[in-house]
């Protein structure tokens, strides 16, 4: 990640001043709850990613800033309804949003952030990024309903979740990246190729989160383990499980994740099963594949510091999982 902030730091500071700027409203509460959550940590890989595209066209203009922060409102957004949606009570670490101000709060403020960004977009004044990111915020919220129905679903193949994971996450890193190009002039095919490096990226970025709810220290995930099976999330690692166990193995597993609140014992016995049939490795592994796809689409672009920051981020995103 070093090479990344070398690059962009300067413009990531920018970005967070944005944000507070982007935030003013007569409204103490929103202000309130928008800097908790924005000002949380986070990785800001979104923004990041909308810079590095940007410059990777030599864009040395003023639009990169402002548009990586409404990148990051609607992230912001999604993840304070998220939170609702999931009864979380840890995010990035902390007290999620919900768990402090209550439900109706991180509702309304998530709403506010989203109006915001819109209007963000509309000052921006390209309707080109405008399409962009307003398709990218309708598929997340198809994707958050794919994932409502799925929930639960033992029989819920690879390809169906891939499908979730790129409504509900990719989607946006892809349009992070793409509209990096736009405003920075990219042609036609480097507009795609940098829209298809976020895609494969942010699914395998999902796919890591998938492996870190099972594995990962609390406090460096920054959310509690194991709360994608106690909300009946099933993931790949647990997919890929579910193909090689015994029946007798898929009953138990449905058993778990249809009940409304795990029981002691119930996480470690579906972990021991997602380790013994090797769901953990058979996920990095097509995590690796994805990141692998991932940088052949930039093949387009001359070797640069640019480029390989963008290759050393999609590394990031695999290795802060092993």
């Amino acid at each position: 990640m070093e090479s990344v902030i070398a690059l962009i730091g300067a413009d990531l500071k920018n970005v967070e001043r944005q944000f507070k700027k982007d935030l003013e409203s007569e409204v103490p509460l929103i202000r309130k709850v928008g800097e908790y959550v924005l000002s949380s940590g986070g990785k800001r890989i979104r923004p990041a990613l909308l810079l590095l595209a940007a410059k990777l066209l030599d864009y040395s203009g003023e639009r990169s800033v402002p548009l990586a922060s409404v990148v990051e409102f609607i992230h912001t957004a999604t993840l304070l309804h998220d939170d609702v949606v999931d009864s979380a009570n840890l995010r990035r670490g902390l007290a999620s949003a919900n768990t402090l101000w209550g439900n109706e709060a991180s509702v309304l403020v998530g709403d506010f952030l989203f109006s915001k960004s819109f209007s963000l977009m509309v000052a921006d004044g390209d309707l080109n990024v405008l399409r962009v990111l307003a398709d990218a915020t309708t598929r997340i919220a198809e994707g958050e309903v794919m994932q409502l129905i799925c929930t639960s679903d033992v029989d819920i193949t690879e390809e169906r979740y891939i499908e979730v994971v790129v409504c509900k996450t990719a989607v946006l890193l892809a349009a992070a990246c793409q509209a990096g190009a736009i405003i920075g002039g990219a042609t036609v095919e480097q507009e795609a190729a940098l829209a298809a490096f976020g895609m494969d990226l942010g699914i395998a970025f999902q796919l890591m989160d998938d492996t870190l709810d099972y594995v990962a220290d609390e406090k460096e995930f920054g959310k509690s383990i194991g709360h994608d099976l106690e909300e009946g999330k099933i993931t790949l690692p647990l997919i890929e499980t579910l193909k090689r166990c015994s029946a007798a193995e898929r009953d138990i597993v449905g058993s778990i994740v249809e009940k409304e609140e795990l029981e002691s014992g119930d996480f470690d016995q579906v972990f021991a099963l997602v380790t013994r049939f090797g769901g953990l490795d058979y996920t990095i592994h097509r995590a690796e594949e994805y990141v692998a796809a991932a940088k052949s689409h930039l093949e387009i672009f001359a070797d640069s510091p640019v480029r390989r920051a963008l290759f050393s981020l999609a590394d990031y995103v695999v290795t802060r999982g092993k």
